[in-house]
């Protein structure tokens, strides 16, 4: 098998369109990768790494034959493909349901009731695995596009698909029989990686650490210094300076959650909390 480009480069797909590719493009500059290609082109080159663009897919399957380092797919291509027990990083976003669902007035109640039945999805190969793994025999028929309508018209007893918000699926007259799996963005590797794809792991969670976080440093009177981490309860030892012309008054230097800065601010006050300056984090490492 092999991965690497002629010049040594790893190989890395990136999505070719959709949500999923301006949120993974954003994560890898934030990492400081250029990865989007010119116009026109497919790939691009950054840090020793060819930037490849396909559809998630086809990238999970080209994942799974041998001849890409990483890819950026979502849990439901890894389901697919047979790889969501290889290495991978959850990234957050483009986050999803899968779920089985029919017509309101079908009379089935759970998975076991479609024996038998008919059932559209766009991921054939997991969901006959599924189905056979609860001894329920049905017939799986695949399909590219939206499922909704063949299951509305009655083509369909049921559907194996992604819920985002629902509305799709209420708009159709449809309910969900089963939640089967909590779905998001993921970054996949084969078990053995080389060195440039596990410093992409490293920059990639260095990114997304500081993506939640807030660099905040304040002015706190000497004897707080403990009711700061009572503030923030999971805080490890903030950083504690001096400040020039003053034994009333230390700097305290903390990197807390985003969202914990915010619903705090008033419980600052209250422990003489001033001067509070917070920054954003470009990269955290633990």
């Amino acid at each position: 098998m092999n991965r690497s480009t002629p010049d040594g480069q790893a190989r890395v797909a990136v999505p070719s369109k959709g949500r999923l590719r301006e949120a993974s493009l954003g994560l890898l500059s934030h990492a400081g990768y250029q990865a989007g290609g010119a116009e026109g082109s497919a790939s691009a080159s950054s840090g020793g790494i060819e930037f490849i663009e396909m559809r998630p897919r086809d990238a999970a399957a080209w994942l799974r034959a041998g001849h890409l380092d990483g890819a950026f797919i979502s849990t439901d291509t890894a389901l697919e493909n047979e790889i969501d027990q290889w290495p991978a990083m959850e990234l957050g976003y483009a986050r999803s349901d899968l779920v089985l669902a029919c017509r309101d007035d079908a009379p089935f109640e759970t998975a076991a009731d479609l024996a038998g039945a008919t059932v559209a999805t766009h991921l054939p190969n997991w969901t006959k695995r599924w189905f056979n793994e609860l001894g329920t025999d049905v017939r799986v028929v695949a399909m590219g596009g939206a499922l909704e309508g063949v299951c509305a018209v009655g083509m369909a007893d049921a559907i194996v698909d992604l819920r985002q918000t629902g509305a799709s699926l209420t708009r159709n007259r449809l309910r969900v029989l089963e939640t089967v799996q909590a779905c998001q963005a993921i970054f996949a590797t084969p078990t053995k990686t080389q060195p440039v794809v596990d410093n992409l792991v490293l920059r990639l969670g260095a990114a997304l650490e500081a993506r939640r976080t807030q660099y905040v440093m304040l002015h706190l009177p000497a004897g707080q210094v403990s009711a700061l981490c009572d503030v923030f309860p999971g805080l490890a030892s903030p950083t504690v300076l001096p400040l020039a012309g003053r034994d009333d008054l230390v700097a305290a230097h903390i990197v807390v959650d985003r969202a914990d800065l915010w619903a705090r601010l008033g419980d600052l006050r209250a422990i003489g909390a001033s001067g509070i300056v917070a920054l954003p984090t470009d990269a955290i490492l633990e």
